[in-house]
């Protein structure tokens, strides 16, 4: 796998989701020790950097006029109705571990579940001539999953980098890795993906 053709998206490493106090941090809490969610995704990235692959922030941010005009229900509804990832606040914010260096790019616009929708992923990836996509992040079977497909269908070569992302319990994140990621290119831990660049 080229590095310079290689993009690693990290979607939604936000107080929200791996600190302490975040809304949703309870959730996924247990999984993130299990896994080191955060360690890894310290690693991968910083590995990916020095290899020459391009790092991109996929934070997501509630839009409640967005949301309101689309009929939004489900699990961005609930966010919105926790108060989570609102404008501005604390939650919301990338954490202090994977904060952007020179280089990396930081998405703005995502608002809905895949990284593509509403951001400038795709054109961001043409420009770089980005043929391999590695997704970490939150949560393992919605945004993680949502931006694989997308990345998917757009003809990208994807991997979801297993150890660095999170669901809200074991067994979910044991059925999208086992059920779902090898029908969109597979997944690889963070030492198989580094290993893996040249």
């Amino acid at each position: 796998m080229k590095a310079s053709q290689t993009a690693v998206v990290l979607i939604e490493f936000q107080n929200e989701f791996c600190k302490e106090g975040g809304k949703l941090y309870d959730a996924v809490r247990d999984e993130m020790a299990r896994l080191d969610t955060v360690g890894h995704a310290v690693e991968l990235s910083r590995a990916a950097r020095e290899k020459g692959c391009l790092v991109i922030h996929c934070p997501f941010v509630y839009d409640e006029r967005w949301a309101e005009e689309h009929g939004v229900c489900g699990i961005i509804a609930g966010a919105g109705k926790e108060g989570a990832f609102r404008p501005g606040e604390w939650g919301t914010q990338l954490i202090d571990e994977l904060a952007p260096v020179e280089g990396d790019e930081v998405l703005s616009g995502k608002h809905a579940l895949s990284g593509f929708t509403n951001t400038g992923l795709h054109e961001i990836f043409q420009s770089h001539s980005i043929k391999n996509v590695a997704i970490a992040g939150f949560l393992s079977n919605v945004c993680v999953e949502g931006t694989a497909r997308s990345a998917y269908d757009l003809g990208y070569r994807v991997q979801v980098i297993h150890d660095a992302v999170a669901a809200t319990s074991q067994a979910n994140q044991e059925y999208v890795q086992r059920e779902i990621y090898p029908h969109l290119g597979g997944s690889m831990t963070t030492g198989q993906f580094i290993e893996a660049l040249k």
